[in-house]
């Protein structure tokens, strides 16, 4: 089960991110442009997610992803980090939130990235 150190491990891994604390608790950004946060105690992360995605999402794993009241009217959804199956899912959010994020010439510099799977509802790039 991923936890909150292999959230940190896996985000910092992506280019241009950083971590940063804010409303106190972890966030990451990739340029500046936040793409996960670890809130209720580091036991879930908050990561983007387009809105038509989101619903589908929630419905088809309603144990692993949910969204936030206060979080309803953003492109973003919650993941129960003890729900998720291993590393490699952990990776694969990550990476689609940080696709979100990143502005365009990261984008092009790391096609690898763009490659690694899609986004986390349709299996497309979300963008």
């Amino acid at each position: 089960m991923p936890d909150a150190e292999d959230v940190r491990r896996i985000a910092l891994s992506l280019p241009e991110t950083t971590e940063k604390t804010a409303w106190n608790m972890p966030t990451f950004r990739v340029a500046g442009k936040m793409l996960a946060t670890l809130p209720e105690e580091e036991t879930s992360i908050a990561v983007r997610c387009p809105r038509e995605e989101r619903e589908e999402l929630v419905l088809a794993e309603p144990e692993k992803f949910w969204v936030a009241g206060h979080e309803a009217q953003f492109a973003w959804v919650r993941a129960r980090l003890a729900a998720l199956e291993d590393e490699e899912e952990l990776r694969d959010i990550l990476t689609d939130s940080w696709r979100q994020a990143a502005p365009p010439r990261l984008l092009d510099a790391h096609p690898e990235l763009l490659l690694s799977g899609g986004s986390l509802a349709s299996g497309e790039s979300g963008e």
